[in-house]
């Protein structure tokens, strides 16, 4: 029996990844393996083809639920595609149902109207103070533009492609059924729709009529965006396929651009506010008074009730990061406080402790267990507030 894939590792994924990154997954694996992208290549036909049946499953929260039990058993007995008997024409739909026809596809979908080109998607990664700020990034990516040389036909200069003597230029063929009692039409296996087939290719592009470009791009990052969102950058995708616009003229794919927020060295990040810890004396947290904290920022100063116990969390209003859709509501810092005890005391400083124990109650009564860890508490004041 042939090895059964796992659909995790064909969109290269989690097993905890969500709806929406698996759709991008999905999409940015679809866009690899379009045959479109890679005539010629049967294997890209079949990594298109699993992609597809990858997703259909992971999208699905029952059948992904049954697929995570139980593996692929666990999908013999419920409904979706055979995805080994469909034809190609059967995955574009797919593809065109899920991007409303972007990434491609030419007529294959049997869609009225401009073709839309693919979409892109790409990363960046920023810094903390960057979601404070916002900030203007240069994105440098790689998409597939009209062929200079032959303007988009992928024929050689002085030649121009052919009408297709299979399908007379239609771009389909006609296949009669069992018995001649009904019709069925599909894509010319000899032009793949496009109903013009090329004598002689173009040197440059090999016949595709797209070449790779590299292209920069200024993109504005706003303030208060968290880690994983996307910025849809609007017609910096790719053109239309050749088959449905030679010129590359037509309306083009969005560029996706992912941004990650790398991780601070003092501040952690819980949605619009952030949590740090700040180290001060047993004197300080029994008398009260001020210290001065980092903040994104700059320094400001904290004032400590007397009597603050270790693990304590103290608030400074406004002064977390910026709400993505109110740039003006911000957030809170939410200090821990840690008791610093010092390993070297002097003999002055050793008698004034050993005074200060005697007047305490108890001084020998054991002390009480741990309580809740200092992130954790924290988390739970700012999600209780």
């Amino acid at each position: 029996m042939p090895v059964e894939r796992d659909y995790y590792e064909i969109l290269s994924i989690e097993r905890t990844a969500n709806g929406d990154e698996i759709k991008r997954a999905y999409r940015r694996m679809a866009m690899k393996w379009h045959p479109d992208r890679n005539p010629g290549d049967p294997k890209a036909e079949t990594e298109f083809k699993v992609c597809a049946e990858a997703y259909e499953v992971l999208s699905d929260s029952q059948r992904k639920a049954l697929y995570d039990q139980y593996g692929h058993a666990g999908l013999r007995q419920a409904p979706g595609h055979d995805f080994s008997r469909m034809r190609p024409d059967d995955i574009f739909s797919i593809f065109n149902d899920i991007f409303g026809g972007g990434g491609g596809g030419g007529s294959r979908g049997g869609r009225r109207g401009p073709v839309r080109g693919y979409d892109l998607e790409t990363s960046i990664e920023i810094e903390l103070i960057d979601v404070l700020n916002g900030k203007d990034v240069e994105v440098a990516f790689t998409r597939r533009d009209g062929c200079n040389t032959c303007d988009g036909s992928g024929a050689k200069a002085g030649t121009k492609p052919i009408k297709c003597p299979t399908c007379g230029g239609s771009g389909q063929v006609a296949q009669q059924g069992l018995g001649g009692m009904f019709r069925m039409v599909t894509t010319c296996p000899n032009c793949r729709g496009r109903g013009m087939v090329i004598t002689e290719f173009c040197a440059e592009c090999r016949g595709n009529g797209r070449v790779p470009k590299k292209r920069n791009l200024n993109v504005k990052i706003p303030a208060g965006i968290s880690h994983g969102q996307v910025i849809r950058v609007a017609n910096e995708g790719e053109p239309p396929p050749p088959e449905a616009d030679p010129a590359g003229k037509g309306p083009r794919g969005d560029l996706h651009v992912v941004v990650a927020v790398n991780d601070h060295e003092v501040f952690e990040r819980v949605e619009d506010d952030l949590i740090t810890t700040r180290d001060i004396s047993f004197s300080l947290a029994a008398l009260g008074g001020t210290t001065v904290i980092e903040t994104l920022d700059g320094k400001v100063t904290l004032e400590i009730p007397h009597g603050t116990p270790h693990g304590e969390v103290l608030t400074v209003e406004g002064s977390g990061l910026p709400h993505l859709r109110s740039p003006k509501v911000r957030g809170d810092l939410r200090v821990s406080i840690c008791i610093e005890v010092p390993n070297k005391i002097t003999a002055a400083q050793r008698e004034l402790l050993e005074q200060f124990a005697k007047t305490q109650p108890n001084p020998d009564e054991e002390l009480r267990p741990a309580g809740k860890g200092v992130w954790k508490k924290i988390k739970d004041t700012i999600s209780g507030s």
